[in-house]
């Protein structure tokens, strides 16, 4: 156990049986009153925002969390099997810890997941990912007004909206978290 005053922003914390992690944390001293500290914290498993005020000598849980990166391997029903390059230790990944952006994950791609004890608690891919066009309608001359965009599929099996000079077999560099084109990669 720790005082809340040894907590930071980043920290992750066991709070009321949930894990979560501290988005900001203020400490205040209002005019006569007694000190505190202001903490915004985040759900890990939900995503739900909880605020909480803190006393200077509350003592608080500080998770023991470790994160790496892993490679992925392959899809396994409800799981995405991933390993640790170091000891080549495999490990099954629930699908919901990645979110909406387990869509754009190939085969050989690292991952960074983070562990608390035994139990994946968070996952996430890199910020943008190189896929190749495996499907789009060719661009018609004189089809452009302004940025003009076109559907496309990439080799995850994903539609995204390209550029109309985009085509079949050209690699491009896609955005993760949105799932927007951000440029064609040489």
């Amino acid at each position: 156990m720790s005082k809340a005053s040894e907590v930071k922003s980043g920290n992750i914390l066991r709070f009321n049986g949930e894990l979560v992690t501290v988005e900001e944390y203020i400490h205040r001293t209002p005019g006569n009153l007694r000190a505190f500290y202001q903490a915004r914290m985040r759900n890990v498993r939900t995503g739900k925002l909880v605020e909480y005020r803190f006393r200077t000598d509350e003592e608080v849980e500080i998770a023991r969390v470790e994160t790496n990166d892993y490679q992925y391997l392959y899809d396994d029903a409800d799981f995405f099997v991933v390993m640790d390059n170091n000891t080549y230790e495999q490990f099954n990944i629930p699908k919901a810890l990645f979110g909406d952006a387990a869509r754009f994950l190939k085969e050989g791609m690292n991952v960074l997941v983070a562990f608390e004890s035994e139990d994946p608690i968070m996952a996430s891919l890199p910020a943008a990912v190189e896929l190749e066009i495996t499907y789009t309608e060719p661009a018609v001359k004189g089809d452009t007004s302004t940025n003009a965009l076109k559907n496309a599929t990439v080799e995850t099996g994903v539609e995204i909206r390209v550029p109309l000079f985009i085509n079949q077999g050209d690699k491009v560099k896609v955005d993760t978290r949105t799932g927007d084109y951000i440029e064609r990669v040489k």
